[in-house]
């Protein structure tokens, strides 16, 4: 189980003070008339040693606990049985003491709500005539608590629903019907509800009766629900104010601000029945509020001030005291309220007695001067204002005692430099405070040497050195405690305080010699501009070099930061002294500031910067860099003057592209090197101009028929030199005067395509592309000689061929057409070849007229047809030819392959292969030898099934063997790997998965 802290201090006989843990609240209880027994608990539980007892107030009176009464103390709580509402109700507090005094707990009070029946069980009826208005009574009967109230009208559950006619206020319970019509005649019935114990309660019927004896004339309002003068309302909570007035017509209700100030949002205005509320009301919602009704007739009003009011909040509380006999206590107690609180303390729970003028009490403020024993206790300050109180909970111990040394000697030894000051520290613990005395040895010391209780010595020497006695006494007692003074030599830097000049990346030590005291330790600590340093950090720059008498430090390859005041301190446990070094570094020029474009022209761009830190060595010359959204990365550019140098602070960039978004930026040189670039300027974009280049590769032809196809290479978009701009295509025939022009818009154009019936087949045509843009034309580029889209190829090629090569292999082959005439080209030819449903083409170029085709079955018969092709299409096939395919090579791979070395030799044989009776009889082999798997390998054929290779010696070789026949090459043997030739070995591989292997002693 967990202890809190005050339990754990209980638990080990530690006095503690008491102190609330649980205080009562404020409690209201439903009784309804069948009720005759309830019973209520107030809770009280207070923390402290020795355990406090409990007492408690009834309205300032104490309750006393007998048996058989029905108050009952548990514990701290209260417990009241078989309530009394005469007797019980009023406010209550908790007292809890013990041996350090009493606290009193908040004030909790105690109500019982209820609801008796009306007294009367009749009503008479009220009798009014049309058009007049009236206010129907409802008396609530004998009451506590909150009520709320409804009208029935004749009978349950008809209610009367409220309206800018009528109006039921929930402060009076009436109902008020500001004109009364036909059909409000009826039997009024009043429903009063407790809140609290939620219980209902009907009034008699009143009767409405309408008079014969005329109609009611209009009449200007009146006001029957008044205002009071002033409607205190507490913080935060919920104001209501009820307005309603009789009249004819019905008047209507509005609410204002006396003093202008507009009403705020959070106000709900019920302009049906007259209500304003005002939700969690804050002191600027305070002020004089007023309700106007009005008809035709006239307008009457009616004023009410809303005050605010807060209780008592604490701000400032006062703390425990522990203080010695005679002192002074000043305790300040501070609550904010409204209106302010008034101050009053309490002493062990009871009024505290400031007849004495030693004890007073100035608006909050508690000052006891003389302070005695009887003074110790618990106090309690109590912030009141008539909406309520609050108390506070303080302890004050008054300590009278003789001197005590126990808890403050003075240090066995104090150590002083000699030639310095030393205080040596007398902190006895005695109430009141009495006089000290010092002596040295037997001798008494003059009073001079005093420093408040302290003894101060300066100017140090070795005469000093000895035994001191502090003595203290008051008219309690007297204690004495001593200490011995001992003198040390001065510490001293004897490395000079200096400057040193180094250029980044450099090696520098900083050096920190001492003199000291032999017999003192050392501690060297270095500052770096009155920052500590931690060596092993900062990235490993800084080292400690130095020996027992030096703090020397190493600071490697050096950078710009590096640069400041370094301290070496110097610490003993008599003095301590310091010096500083200041370390100028010398490193490559800061970027530039301020760097701007002041102007720009269609080629130009002025820019201007200022100095950025030189790092103590002068900046030589200055160089300027641009980028654009089509350059890679940033590039150098020609400035005027061509050479800027190191005070050059403004430039012109030539030889810019027209209307071209560019970035600039500033690089400054020095003789250590070239510094960090300026931040880019902002973007700015040259002048647009009539552009200069021309589209390049200009070609053509093709197309279809009737049509001359143009083509080029789209002008970049940063050589356009300015918006909207696009081609100029000019063309005309070969021999022709004139141009024919055309404009293509798009800036992405590649093509354009003049179509026209009269233009021939494949004639010349004489084309240049030129270019424009908003400013104006630019050049056209040099003229090319294109051709008009030719026709289509009007023959079939002739002499058509075709041969079996294998079984997987085909040749085909045909007469060349003629290559060119005036109508056409042409570019290559067609092969299709087919079988059963399956066709495929291949189609060649230039002017070939054979074509191996690949990757067929053996022994099928294939259909291949041809026709020529150029740009314009294809022409009509030739008569188809068949070709049957040969027979497929073995399938079966060579097995039983037996080899051996001899020398540089390697002698192979294997099985003849026998081909099935659909396969084509094998016609030789191929053997492929490597030295690994993945080079190509050397073929050697042969017809028999031997064969003998010379092999160098010392190397492994990787050998395969297939046959071959008419059809192509078989299935080849699995790789077999013949060792390093080293003596007479035979190895027979007799299949996929059997490999024998002989060996033959050469001995």
């Amino acid at each position: 189980m967990l202890l809190s802290f005050a339990e754990f201090l209980a638990g080990n006989n530690v006095l503690l003070r008491p102190v609330f843990t649980k205080q009562p609240g404020s409690v209201v209880f439903p009784v309804h008339p069948t009720e005759t027994i309830r019973e209520v608990v107030f809770s009280c539980e207070a923390q402290g040693h020795p355990p406090p007892f409990y007492r408690w107030k009834l309205n300032d009176s104490f309750i006393v606990p007998r048996s058989g009464s029905r108050y009952a103390l548990t514990g701290g709580n209260l417990r009241i049985s078989h309530l009394n509402k005469e007797e019980d109700v009023g406010i209550y507090q908790c007292l809890a003491t013990n041996s350090f005094g009493t606290i009193v707990s908040r004030e909790a009070s105690l109500h019982i709500a209820y609801l008796e029946n009306f007294k009367t069980q009749s009503r008479s009826p009220v009798r009014v005539r049309e058009g007049q208005g009236v206010v129907l009574l409802c008396g609530p009967p004998p009451h506590s608590g909150e009520l709320t109230f409804t009208w029935i009208f004749n009978e349950y559950p008809s209610f009367v629903m409220q309206d800018t006619r009528r109006f039921v206020s929930q402060k009076t319970g009436n109902l008020y019907i500001a004109m009364v019509e036909p059909s409000d005649v009826g039997n009024y019935t009043c429903v009063v509800t407790n809140t609290v114990t939620k219980s209902s309660i009907q009034g008699p019927p009143t009767p409405l009766v309408l008079r014969v004896d005329g109609v009611m004339g209009e009449y200007e309002p009146k006001i029957e629900i008044q205002l009071p003068d002033v409607i205190p309302v507490a913080k935060s909570s919920t104001v209501k104010l009820e307005c309603f007035a009789l009249g004819n017509p019905v008047p209507t209700i509005s609410w204002r601000r006396v003093d202008g100030v507009a009403v705020g949002r959070k106000v709900d205005v019920n302009k049906a029945s007259g209500v304003l509320e005002i939700p969690y009301f804050q002191q600027e919602d305070a002020g004089l509020y007023e309700c106007v009704a009005e008809n035709s007739k006239g307008r009457n009003s009616v004023k009410g001030k809303l005050s605010f009011y807060a209780p008592p909040h604490l701000i400032e509380e006062p703390r425990d005291a522990q203080k010695p006999i005679d002192d002074t206590l000043v305790w300040e107690c501070k609550a904010s309220a409204k209106p302010k609180s008034s101050y009053r303390w309490l002493k062990n729970g009871e009024p505290l007695d400031t007849m004495e003028d030693r004890v007073q009490v100035n608006n909050g403020v508690l000052t006891i001067s003389s302070l005695k024993l009887a003074d110790i206790g618990m106090y309690q300050c109590v912030a009141e204002n008539k909406h309520g109180r609050v108390f506070t909970n303080t302890e004050l111990r008054v300590i009278a005692v003789a001197p005590d040394f126990s808890q403050n000697m003075l240090k066995p030894q104090t150590l002083a430099r000699q030639g310095g000051d030393v205080l040596i520290e007398c902190r006895p613990k005695m109430s009141p405070h009495g006089m000290i005395s010092w002596r040295k040895g037997k001798e008494a010391l003059r009073e001079s040497h005093r420093y408040g209780g302290n003894l101060r010595i300066a100017n140090v020497t070795k005469m000093d050195v000895g035994l001191y006695t502090c003595v203290a006494r008051n008219q309690f007692g007297v204690a004495s405690s001593a200490g011995s003074l001992l003198v040390k030599e001065t510490t001293i830097i004897t490395s000079p305080a200096g400057h040193l000049d180094v250029t980044v990346g450099e090696s520098i030590v900083l050096p920190c010699q001492v003199s000291h005291d032999p017999t003192l330790d050392l501690k060297f600590t270095w500052f770096f501009n009155e920052q500590l340093i931690h060596f092993g950090n900062h990235g490993g720059y800084f080292e400690k070099v130095g020996g027992r008498s030096a703090g020397d430090i190493m600071i490697r390859n050096i950078q710009l930061r590096h640069a400041g005041k370094y301290t070496c301190a110097v610490q003993t446990k008599v003095d301590s002294v310091s010096i500083a070094t200041d370390v100028v570094v010398r490193g490559a020029p800061g970027p530039p500031v301020e760097f701007q474009v002041t102007e720009m022209t269609d080629s130009t761009a002025s820019l201007s910067w200022g100095p950025g830190p030189d790092n103590h060595s002068p900046v030589l010359t200055h160089n300027i860099q641009a980028r654009t959204t089509f350059s890679l990365g940033w590039q150098g550019v020609i400035t005027v003057p061509e050479l800027l140098g190191g005070k050059q602070l403004t430039a012109t960039v030539i030889d810019l592209s027209p209307w071209v978004e560019y970035e600039f930026r500033v690089l400054a040189t020095n003789a250590i090197g070239t510094g960090e670039p300026s931040k880019p300027s902002k973007k700015a974009r040259t002048k647009d101009m009539p552009p200069k280049i021309t589209p390049s590769r200009v070609n053509g032809g093709g197309g279809g028929r009737s049509e001359l196809v143009i083509t080029w290479e789209p002008v970049p978009e940063e050589l356009q030199s300015g918006p909207g701009f696009g081609y100029v295509v000019a063309f005309r025939p070969q021999g022709a005067q004139g141009w024919m022009q055309a404009a293509v818009t798009s800036p992405d154009a590649s093509r354009y395509i003049f179509k026209n019936e009269s233009i021939a087949p494949f004639s010349p045509f004489h084309v240049k592309v030129g270019v424009y843009n908003n400013k104006g034309e630019g050049p056209f580029g040099p003229v090319a000689t294109i051709y008009s889209a030719e026709e289509e190829p009007s023959r079939a090629p002739g002499r058509v061929r075709a041969r079996s090569v294998s079984a997987s292999e085909v040749e085909a082959t045909w007469k060349a057409l003629p290559w060119s005439n005036n109508r056409r080209r042409i570019l290559g030819y067609e092969v299709r070849r087919e079988r059963q449903e399956t066709a495929s083409v291949i189609r060649t170029m230039g002017n070939r007229t054979s074509v191996v085709i690949r990757g067929l079955e053996g022994s099928r018969t294939y259909f291949i047809s041809l026709r020529a092709y150029n740009s314009a299409g294809v022409g009509p096939y030739c008569a188809t030819v068949n070709v049957t395919t040969k027979k497929p090579p073995p399938s079966q791979a060579p097995v039983k392959i037996i080899w051996n070395t001899s020398n540089s030799k390697v002698i192979l044989k294997w099985d003849h292969v026998r081909a099935l009776e659909n396969e084509s009889e094998v016609t030789g082999y191929k053997v492929m030898y490597t030295q690994d798997r993945h080079s190509r390998p050397n073929v050697v054929e042969t017809n028999t099934t031997s064969l003998e290779l010379a092999l160098p010696v010392n190397e492994d070789y990787v050998i395969q063997i297939k046959p071959f026949s008419e059809g192509g090459e078989g299935s080849s043997s699995r790789q077999i790997t013949i060792p390093r030739i080293a003596g007479g070995t035979f190895f027979q591989y007799n299949g996929p998965f059997c490999l024998t292997i002989m060996i033959q002693n050469t001995v």
